[in-house]
């Protein structure tokens, strides 16, 4: 199996992701790496380097903070592409590192909170947005600490993926809803934050508690 056809892909994505098989997982997560991986190909033979879509996709992000809510609806889902696409075409190119993968994390976790302040430009309750910020942040470090403590390093697919942030900040920016857009996704976290530590104590049942 090779980098060039599209299992090798989802095989090498698995292996970046503590073995978590993306065949298994739900519809959304297929179709969207199928997505990703479709406009990857071409875009790694340019010889774009990753670390240059990593940036884009936080300028994107950015960019909502000072554009039209229209234009934010188009520059959060184009931050989110990007996003899939870094990652994307460091494998299909051969550049996966670790330093990649912790960088990537890093703009994703800047965005999220571009995402959440965003939502407070356009009318959401200061309060609201620190605790949806505070919950993804929660979710994200339970995640990684998890993976420190011999999970897999997904833990567990949950509702409040970025997938759901990202379309959450989409809709609460097309209808201009700010504070309704905050609700939604701190509900959406704090379901997800629930499903991860149930996921998570269920992979390390057996372990030895420190």
């Amino acid at each position: 199996m090779t980098l060039s056809d599209r299992d090798g892909w989802l095989d090498r994505w698995q292996a970046l992701h503590g073995g978590f098989d993306p065949r298994t997982a739900n519809p959304f997560l297929r179709r969207w790496l199928a997505f990703v991986y479709a406009l990857a190909r071409p875009l790694a033979d340019t010889g774009i380097h990753p670390h240059v879509l990593t940036g884009l996709s936080l300028l994107a992000a950015a960019g909502v903070l000072v554009t039209p809510l229209w234009a934010g609806v188009l520059l959060v889902l184009l931050s989110a592409v990007l996003d899939g696409l870094d990652g994307c075409v460091a494998v299909l190119q051969d550049r996966a590192s670790r330093w990649g993968y912790v960088l990537d994390s890093a703009v994703d976790r800047c965005c999220d909170l571009l995402f959440v302040m965003v939502m407070v430009q356009i009318g959401g309750p200061v309060g609201l947005a620190a605790a949806c910020g505070f919950g993804i942040f929660l979710l994200e470090y339970v995640r990684a600490r998890a993976g420190n403590a011999g999970a897999g390093e997904v833990g567990a697919v949950t509702v409040a993926e970025r997938p759901t942030r990202v379309l959450v900040t989409a809709f609460a920016l097309a209808l201009g809803q700010g504070e309704a857009g905050l609700w939604v996704l701190t509900a959406f976290t704090t379901v997800g934050l629930v499903q991860l530590v149930l996921g998570i104590r269920r992979q390390l049942a057996g372990s030895v508690d420190s």
